[in-house]
């Protein structure tokens, strides 16, 4: 496995290259699989809203990359950690990463700072050429950005800079529906229901209410939902 290939992860959070190794060659080794695992079991634990087995699986990513004494592959863990929340447009200082920064290359520098919607002008070239648009404020690149996940990110941080337009969070809320990602998908409908509401477009945000009334609970709770909105 290579450093570069771990920082390309860590910057345009590409499910499939985390921590991949080589498809042909020796087998990578056993550290390398686990941390892996645990990345992916942590992702899909958070954004279905499990946060018991997303905080177990993080500990043992985190314990694993811990053992290569690598600040930049521990870098990778705790960004991907952070862009999960800033998916689900849930904006918190990135700990994590902030303890491994002055060890930490260029780039997941700047993709620190991306995720924290603060990144300068001039560190937008070290992001991946897909999210550069979305990074200086061009709403209408999500689409274009291939990873869901991505996609999700791009949108949070258009919503923290203020820049997040109605197809913003109609795309992100497309997104998250098609991965079935439950977290990210409520708080971008929940964020929709608010607008629709401070519009005066009532009938929208009741539609929008009952949706989010299944997402968190089936058909008892849309039910439920729209006794309350009569």
């Amino acid at each position: 496995m290579h450093t570069t290939m771990i920082l390309k992860f860590s910057i345009s959070l590409a499910g499939g290259l985390l921590f991949s190794g080589c498809t042909s060659g020796p087998k990578p080794p056993d550290w390398q699989l686990e941390a892996k695992g645990s990345m992916e079991r942590s992702v899909a634990a958070y954004m279905e809203g499990d946060r018991r087995v997303e905080t177990a699986e993080l500990e043992r990513a985190r314990a694993q990359l811990s053992r290569t004494g690598r600040a930049d592959l521990l870098g990778t863990a705790e960004l991907l950690h952070c862009a999960t929340r800033v998916a689900s447009a849930v904006f918190e200082p990135c700990t994590g990463f902030e303890k491994l920064r002055q060890d930490a290359p260029e780039a997941q520098r700047a993709y620190a700072d991306y995720l924290a919607g603060n990144i300068q002008p001039q560190s937008i070239a070290l992001l991946p050429a897909p999210q550069r648009a979305a990074a200086a404020g061009n709403t209408t690149a999500i689409p274009g950005i291939a990873a869901p996940l991505s996609q999700l990110v791009a949108a949070g941080v258009m919503l923290k800079t203020g820049k997040a337009s109605p197809s913003v969070i109609g795309q992100a809320i497309d997104t998250a529906s098609a991965q079935g990602w439950r977290r990210p998908l409520l708080a971008w409908l929940n964020l929709q229901a608010q607008r629709a509401e401070q519009g005066g477009d009532m009938e929208a945000a009741a539609r929008l209410h009952r949706r989010i009334a299944l997402t968190e609970g089936g058909i008892s709770s849309v039910k439920e939902s729209a006794k309350e909105n009569k």
